[in-house]
């Protein structure tokens, strides 16, 4: 059998079904996908700020030490997990308006599968960079978006009249949600936590460009 995450990419329509089904029959089917997948860009990230760093400024890379790293990676995962659980109370809280009654767990699956998307983009997160993260984020964003306005009606069994509007609610608070989460998040890191930056520059004998003195010139 095609994994869920896969289908989703391939075959979405027919992949909201079989999840429905499997759904129904049992309600936590979705959490091994959840606590898996969320680990991709928990992962990533800590590879990609304590190995492979980035650039601020020319011929100058900055990287994590590995507490400051491991720290930021398992608050992102747990943000992630937190996440997609409060977005599935919300759904659950949704249905009511919309004649559709899931259980919470089902709600929860639903947007755990829903988010698969940004799960997977989480793998650019080995090569820090913000244009890439530019690139790679919207059609992410954009991806799971189109999986929550062909899912929901399939998924909470729905007429799609109603499905457009129930999704339109999901992804207005989910955009604000996901936002509010991640700041949140790298506020307290930042200002909590105190991460600490190890910097590389071609003259090694100072750690930041900043600190090196400046060249007298020959002659003077």
């Amino acid at each position: 059998m095609t994994p869920h995450f896969v289908s989703l990419m391939t075959h979405p329509d027919r992949a909201w079904v079989d999840i429905r089904n499997e759904e129904q029959a049992n309600s936590s089917h979705y959490l091994g996908h959840l606590f898996l997948l969320a680990l991709i860009p928990a992962i990533c990230l800590f590879v990609g700020t304590t190995i492979t760093g980035w650039t601020l400024v020319e011929n100058e890379t900055v990287r994590l030490d590995s507490s400051s790293a491991l720290q930021l990676s398992v608050l992102l995962y747990l943000s992630s997990l937190f996440g997609v659980f409060l977005m599935g109370a919300f759904v659950r809280w949704m249905t009511r308006t919309f004649d559709a009654r899931p259980t919470l767990n089902q709600c929860i699956g639903f947007v755990a599968y829903m988010v698969t998307p940004l799960f997977l983009a989480g793998l650019a997160a080995l090569y820090p960079s913000r244009w890439l993260a530019v690139i790679v984020l919207p059609i992410a964003a954009a991806y799971s978006a189109y999986l929550l306005f062909i899912g929901l009606p399939k998924f909470m069994r729905i007429p799609r009249e109603k499905g457009m509007l129930f999704s339109a609610s999901v992804l207005g608070v989910g955009i604000l949600m996901l936002v509010h989460t991640l700041v949140s998040m790298i506020l307290f890191w930042m200002l909590m936590l105190q991460p600490t930056y190890e910097r590389t520059a071609p003259d090694q004998a100072y750690p930041t460009v900043q600190e090196r003195p400046n060249e007298v010139p020959k002659g003077l």
